[in-house]
């Protein structure tokens, strides 16, 4: 095989960086957009709040499930062709969803769009960076990882906008153009690099298929669900709970023994993926968990509209975007990608903390600017020197795979941090509101100066005396729950930023090969 066959040069390599680009973000946008639409699609369709979750968490399944199969699947039918089957299951499922006249329908069309667009973030990496010759590799990741990044970010406000202005259905139909342009392109420009011999269907490790499936499934069911059906108290939670651990034991036994495994396992005998992708886990946590929380506490705590809530994280989106190039420079020259790695958990830190100490009942904007702006500059440093740490020591068929393992443990890290943060909040509004409740006693004068203060102000407002009083102690109570919610939000700052801070001395101690630049050039999807 040539090294360098799949390079491309010119306006053809513009052409395909900017179909992947846009396929990674298609794909990383709809993780996020539906948030802000699950209010409207609830009225819409007449479902509940639990069953509208479903939404979120059919698409997380589809997509967890297919991503470990992606090197495997492009190695069947070629990858060109798979990446454009992908994004036509994707497309079709968008403009399906949109026109889903009930919540069920709505669930299966949007785990169907789940196992579509699971192809196209893992893909898309690799088609950008083997259109690069290696010495400009880390620039291509660079330009990948600002779609990764910065995807996120655009949802909510993008998915706020059209739900204000138009109705829930387009923020599926936007995709249709998109995914039309992108099919075609593919299919004219991106080649497959050649392949092994295809498997026959007899050689297809089905058992594998289904153990995966059913592991990452269950696992990803628990993630989503287990803080609303109350964790292990729920039947079903443990029941799934176990059928995961299960599924995951006997599916590693079964591609570490199989001739023709559907995911390599035995890559994970490389040092430097193996902490890569523990590393991805973190990434995706503090990814994911900020981009989670953020627009939590502004909507429910400072009373912000989903437009706003999103457009505060723009700033720290193009601070992202800034530093890629910037990063992927240094890495081009030669600068280690642990110390870029260490340096990013550090400011990642002070932006923890930062927020643990500006979080307020009543914050303004203007104070969370120069936190996010870190947030963005931390992100920056972490995305590729993480990548590059991974991939540093792989070669051929291997990079593929590799890639595939950090593209499901940034993913499963998401999930893992938003489970963990919501429980967590949980358990810490009720430690906090136990202890306010201690020190707010009815007999204290000070109480019982504020309380009849606001009685006194509602009876300014024409409420009869007893009503007023009434409507004084509701008002104190919200008042004490705010103060509760702020501070579990601000738990959660602080314990993000030091698990990041506990994380650098282990990066500092990696001994990443990692001076010349990634050839990815026979990576496999």
């Amino acid at each position: 095989m040539q090294q360098e066959s799949l390079v491309e040069y010119g306006s053809r390599r513009v052409i395909i960086t900017i179909t992947a680009i846009f396929c990674a973000l298609l794909e990383i946008v709809d993780t996020t957009i539906v948030n802000v639409a699950l209010n409207e699609m609830k009225g819409n369709l007449g479902a509940t709040l639990n069953e509208i979750a479903w939404v979120i968490t059919a698409y997380a399944i589809g997509n967890v499930i297919i991503v470990p199969m992606t090197s495997w699947l492009a190695a069947q039918f070629g990858r060109r062709n798979y990446f454009a089957a992908s994004i036509i299951i994707f497309t079709i499922c968008s403009f399906l969803c949109g026109n889903a006249s009930n919540i069920w329908e709505l669930v299966l069309f949007r785990f169907l769009q789940g196992i579509g667009g699971g192809a196209l973030l893992v893909t898309s990496q690799t088609i950008i960076t083997e259109s690069y010759p290696p010495e400009k590799r880390s620039m291509a990741q660079a330009i990948y990882g600002m779609g990764v990044i910065i995807g996120p970010t655009l949802g909510p406000p993008l998915g706020g906008f059209i739900v204000d202005n138009y109705s829930w259905p387009y923020i599926f139909y936007i995709n249709i153009p998109i995914g039309i342009i992108a099919t075609i392109l593919t299919l004219q420009y991106v080649r497959s690099p050649k392949y092994a011999e295809k498997k026959s269907g007899r050689d297809v490790d089905w058992a594998g298929i289904g153990l995966l499936a059913v592991a990452v499934g269950s696992l990803q069911y628990v993630l989503e669900r287990g803080q609303e059906e109350d964790w292990f108290a729920n039947s079903t939670i443990t029941m799934l709970a176990v059928v995961s651990v299960f599924s995951f034991f006997f599916f590693i036994w079964r591609e570490l023994t199989t001739k023709n495994p559907i995911v390599e396992l035995r890559v994970l005998g490389n040092g430097n993926l193996r902490v890569g992708t523990i590393l991805s886990f973190i990434l995706g946590f503090g990814l994911y968990g900020s981009t989670f929380i953020i627009p939590l506490y502004t909507q429910s705590i400072l009373g912000w509209t989903a437009q706003q809530s999103g457009a505060l994280m723009v700033p720290a989106a193009i601070t992202t975007a800034f530093m890629m190039p910037l990063i992927g420079n240094m890495l081009q020259k030669g600068v280690k990608p642990q110390y870029l790695v260490a340096i990013g958990m550090l400011i990642f830190f002070l932006y923890s903390f930062w927020g643990y100490k500006v979080l307020t009942p009543d914050t303004g904007k203007d104070a969370f600017f120069w936190m996010l702006i870190f947030r963005g500059i931390g992100m920056g440093m972490l995305f590729i020197p993480i990548t590059g740490l991974s991939l540093s020591t792989l070669k051929g068929q291997q990079i593929g795979q590799g890639a595939a393992f950090t593209g499901m443990m940034r993913q499963l890290g998401g999930s893992f941090g938003i489970a963990l943060i919501t429980t967590f909040m949980a358990h810490q509004n009720n430690v906090h509101r136990n202890d306010l409740l201690a020190h707010v006693q009815a007999n204290d004068p000070a109480v019982q100066q504020r309380l009849h203060g606001m009685e006194l102000s509602f009876i300014g407002k024409g409420l009869p005396p007893d009503v007023a009083l009434q409507s004084a102690y509701k008002a104190m109570e919200g008042m004490i729950m705010k103060q509760v919610a702020v501070m579990s939000y601000m738990d959660v700052f602080l314990y993000i930023g030091i698990m990041f801070l506990i994380c650098i001395p282990f990066v500092l101690m990696v001994k990443a090969k990692q001076n010349k630049p990634v050839d990815m050039s026979e990576a496999m999807h």
